[in-house]
């Protein structure tokens, strides 16, 4: 995912993210398997480093010029959100992404787990299908609320196997994720344990550009607790389909700009709202 970044001027924030973790960021970007990147550390430190680059060249490039109204981001996204409204420097920022991904990496290791995304059926009929598995035993739980009709789950493997064989019941079919744990379950909270002292060890600047979180789809400006909010994150639902909306219709959000590899946050932004205009920044090619 680096190789399109390699030739940009912005190149040089692989170094700065590789400094900030001691990680080889550019060796990553540019070599590391499909099986490396099942390591949720790697993955996400690979993928903040191209969200950052992308961010520097399409303001570079003048891509984002007028009103920032506001930002947000799903998941490890968020971190690039708070970079993008600097909140965070890119080395701040990198520290707590190299400490997230290695706290989660060891919180799996303890607890197995992995996540599926049950499509075609609406939230209501989920969370009532995940809330009777439960209750019947299985570890199971909401952890992403992307878009109508598409709602991820988290748990152990037994727990969302069951929840797959069940999703017929609701006219839901399930499509597996190949993720390295159950994220945004309870059984992250070790995770948020130790994620929770890195966040407190870190100075967040009040910014003049909202950033929606994920825990609750709120707006927050100026002085406020990411660290609470970054700790709750792991263990809580990204409302993104909510967030959005509050992009939109509470913050006023015309235009969306989608910073990092792929396109899937665009086609989600589509689902929730087919009116407003996205764009996605996965290439310098975009910028022209």
């Amino acid at each position: 995912m680096g190789e399109p970044w390699r030739e940009t001027a912005s190149w040089c924030i692989t170094a700065e993210v590789s400094e900030a973790t001691g990680e080889d960021i550019s060796e990553i970007l540019l070599h590391a398997s499909d099986e490396d990147l099942r390591r949720t550390d790697l993955a996400q430190l690979a993928v903040f480093t191209v969200s950052a680059m992308a961010h520097a060249e399409a303001v570079r490039s003048g891509a984002l010029e007028g009103t920032v109204v506001a930002c947000a981001g799903h998941s490890l996204g968020e971190y690039t959100a708070l970079t993008a409204a600097g909140v965070l420097t890119v080395r701040e920022a990198a520290a707590l992404v190299a400490a997230r991904g290695r706290a989660m990496r060891e919180a799996a290791r303890q607890r197995e787990g992995t996540m599926g995304v049950l499509v075609a059926a609406p939230l209501d009929e989920v969370r009532q299908l995940v809330d009777g598995l439960r209750e019947s035993g299985a570890e199971v739980w909401v952890a992403n609320i992307n878009a109508p009709g598409q709602t991820v789950v988290s748990g152990t493997v037994e727990g969302v196997e069951r929840a797959a064989e069940a999703a017929p019941s609701i006219g839901a079919k399930m499509i597996r994720l190949r993720v390295g744990g159950a994220f945004h379950s309870p059984l992250m909270e070790p995770a948020a344990d130790v994620l929770s002292r890195a966040l407190k060890n870190t100075l967040f600047a009040p910014s003049g550009v909202p950033v929606v979180a994920n825990v609750d789809a709120e707006p927050y400006a100026g002085i406020c607790d990411w660290p609470a909010l970054g700790a709750r994150q792991l263990t809580s639902p990204v409302l993104w389909e909510e967030s959005v909306r509050t992009l939109v219709d509470r913050l006023g959000c015309r235009r969306m700009v989608e910073l990092g590899p792929g396109k899937t946050l665009a086609g989600l932004v589509r689902r929730i709202s087919p009116d407003t205009p996205v764009v996605s920044v996965n290439s310098p090619d975009v910028l022209g």
